[in-house]
């Protein structure tokens, strides 16, 4: 099925060739962040973790990797799942993309809402289902990161989630290698006020519905939508 044309409670974001996207509405469909199996073991690749979810009753009908991870495959910054804080908040200086600042976090919450927030403004209220953290932000308040420029030759496949007006989440990988201000300006395009950049030349999309299925990968923490197996 072709990106713009899928239906069910989610669904395809309207076409745009250079990206496979997905829009999520957490109010009814499930959003999970998943980073090890019951025996503690890493999921790692998109492969076991929609093999994984199925076992549980789940159909994926998208996932990606969900943030960047220590050379142990283990969440770098915040990761919280199932209102457990497996690792917390990093506010450190250092260098590299996750460092940039505003970097931000990704969350959901008990009440089904979702929230993308620079890591300044993260409170951690006892109600947050899953949360990573990330970065930089690719977009502030409806304004591309400062850090970025137009024409900038540093390309790499790029992955990121953003908060659509109507509080849906957009999910998106680029196709091909695209630099931070077109991937920023993607989310802005679409409406995000606030979106966060995930990883990059690692990243993999699984999109069964739109035909776009990697389910290689080598990870830490990764993001599926399901929904129930019989729907």
């Amino acid at each position: 099925m072709l990106a713009g044309l899928c239906l069910g409670l989610g669904g395809c974001a309207p076409a745009d060739s250079g990206y496979v996207s997905y829009e999520a509405d957490v109010r009814q469909q499930e959003l999970r962040l998943c980073w090890q199996d019951e025996q503690n073991q890493r999921l790692g690749s998109l492969e076991r973790l929609t093999a994984w979810l199925s076992g549980q009753g789940r159909t994926v009908v998208f996932a990606m990797n969900a943030g960047m991870f220590r050379p142990d495959y283990s969440p770098l910054g915040l990761f919280i799942e199932e209102d457990r804080v497996v690792t917390p908040l990093d506010t450190a200086v250092g260098a590299g993309n996750f460092y940039l600042q505003p970097n931000g976090v990704f969350y959901t919450t008990v009440d089904q809402q979702a929230v993308v927030c620079p890591t300044r403004s993260f409170r951690y209220s006892g109600r947050i289902r899953y949360a990573t953290q990330s970065g930089p932000m690719l977009v502030v308040e409806g304004r591309i990161h400062p850090a970025f420029t137009p024409g900038s030759t540093n390309r790499q496949v790029r992955n990121g989630v953003g908060i659509l007006p109507d509080g849906q989440v957009l999910l998106a990988m680029s196709k091909q290698k695209v630099s931070l201000y077109e991937f920023a300006d993607f989310f802005r395009r679409r409406g995000c006020r606030n979106a966060l950049y995930l990883d990059g030349f690692v990243s993999r999309a699984y999109a069964p519905a739109q035909g776009w299925q990697q389910t290689d990968g080598n990870f830490g923490v990764m993001l599926a939508v399901t929904e129930p197996v019989n729907e």
